[in-house]
């Protein structure tokens, strides 16, 4: 093990706790033309927490990172919720396309984490919304009927999955994370930013 990875395997099983300052930009494709307009722009906090963990493995796989990340800022059902897992472990058939037993468990990685000298510097890299497994989510109330506000919101929010490149940076060591994000959602309609001050406990 490098010094680099001890220095990393010390923060497994770290919690940080605190608040996000985050600022959303909303969007839909309600114009005359069908093209895509700002409707919404909002900025509030929630209280959050991150968790980093050994990295995953199944599979016979193991993520490829110092450490498994799970980031959330308030309660998943609520609009304005936000979640970022690094990795997850899915399941998969017991047997490959030629009938061969395998393990069922499948190791899924979302985001390429590098930490060094207590700087984080991390980018979603596969949202896995092909195999229906999307944990990267923005939650954001949307109309019951598209481009029908008059109609109400489908309660809580809907969660938008959120795109490659979204990034998580800033500064992280044993006692506290100082951390920015920015990104947006597969379906173009959520850009959002945060800031996240946490102390571990």
């Amino acid at each position: 093990m490098t010094e680099e990875e001890s220095d990393a395997s010390a923060l497994w099983g770290t919690r940080y706790s605190g608040t996000a300052e985050l600022s959303v930009e909303v969007y839909d494709f309600c114009a005359s033309d069908g093209s895509r307009r700002l409707a919404d722009s909002q900025s509030y906090s929630l209280d959050a927490t991150l968790d980093l963990g050994r990295p995953r493995s199944a599979g016979g796989e193991t993520e490829d990172n110092p450490f498994s990340l799970l980031f959330a800022a308030g309660e998943p059902a609520d609009a304005g919720a936000v979640s970022f897992w690094s990795s997850a472990v899915g399941t998969a058939s017991s047997e490959d396309l030629a009938g061969n037993s395998r393990d069922p468990q499948a190791l899924l990685t979302y985001w390429d984490v590098d930490w060094s000298d207590g700087e984080l510097d991390a980018r979603l890299t596969d949202p896995h919304t092909d195999q229906a497994v999307a944990l990267n989510l923005f939650n954001w109330s949307s109309p019951v009927v598209a481009c029908r506000t008059d109609l109400g919101l489908l309660p809580g929010g809907y969660p938008h999955p959120l795109a490659v490149d979204t990034t998580f940076s800033g500064q992280l060591d044993a006692s506290t994370a100082s951390l920015s994000a920015e990104g947006d959602s597969t379906d173009s309609l959520i850009e959002f930013r945060f800031e996240f001050d946490g102390t571990a406990s």
